[in-house]
């Protein structure tokens, strides 16, 4: 689909945003591996699951369950570590200027997803929830976004109450648990993605800097104005 195609049917201003390895340069999941001592059995498991290899909601329970035992503190100290993408600050506050309403679906968790959302200005955060038991990772793992279809899902949840139909929706992802997301949404945009998410594209974004978005969001609010200029 190209801009022009888009701009003439309008759209929501709802924006929908992966975190790992989207908004943050990093895989919340592997950096927890690291502070447990197991990271290449996680980080194999999670280059499959991105790949598409693997059913996600198989490979997120496999993955966390190689967790527990994991103080609570370490946890912490390894997610608050972890930086944002270039320009991330810069794309959030833009495509807000812009009128939109925000929300990042991550399948990580809140313990990091909570902290990228208040630094963002988010004004959804969806993620899940890690067991914990007297400070320690219990390696299970419940919430919203635990399924291969869950970001479509809640998609369709948040177009709900922000009264938006989801096909007229933006979202921004770059792995194979994204892929639901994209058949729903309106407009897609791969960012620094795997191969997999590509052909469901509608603007791939190679590299690892947010601001290369900005003019593609400019261009679509631009060309909607006009068009419904048009209309009048």
């Amino acid at each position: 689909m190209k801009c022009d195609d888009f701009s003439h049917t309008g759209y929501a201003k709802l924006m929908v945003f992966d975190m790992d390895s989207t908004l943050i340069d990093a895989e919340t999941i592997n950096e927890l591996a690291r502070a447990a001592g197991v990271s290449e059995r996680v980080e194999e498991i999670t280059r499959r699951a991105m790949d598409g290899e693997l059913d996600y909601g198989k490979a997120l329970r496999m993955r966390v369950r190689l967790l527990a035992g994991l103080p609570l503190k370490k946890a912490l100290e390894a997610v608050d570590k972890m930086p944002l993408m270039p320009g991330a600050v810069e794309l959030v506050t833009a495509v807000k200027a812009m009128g939109y309403r925000t929300a990042m679906l991550s399948g990580g968790f809140t313990i990091s997803a909570e902290r990228i959302g208040r630094l963002l200005g988010m004004d959804y955060v969806i993620a899940n929830e890690l067991g914990v038991k007297d400070g320690i990772l219990t390696g299970e793992v419940a919430g919203p976004l635990t399924e291969h279809d869950s970001k479509e899902k809640m998609l369709l949840d948040v177009a709900r109450r922000e009264k938006v139909r989801p096909e007229k929706c933006i979202v921004i992802g770059d792995g194979a648990n994204d892929i639901r997301l994209f058949e729903r949404a309106g407009y897609r945009i791969a960012f620094n993605s795997k191969p997999v998410l590509r052909r469901y594209a509608d603007v791939i974004i190679g590299g690892k800097d947010l601001r290369e978005v900005i003019p593609v969001i400019r261009s679509l609010d631009k060309n909607s104005r006009n068009s419904q200029n048009s209309a009048l």
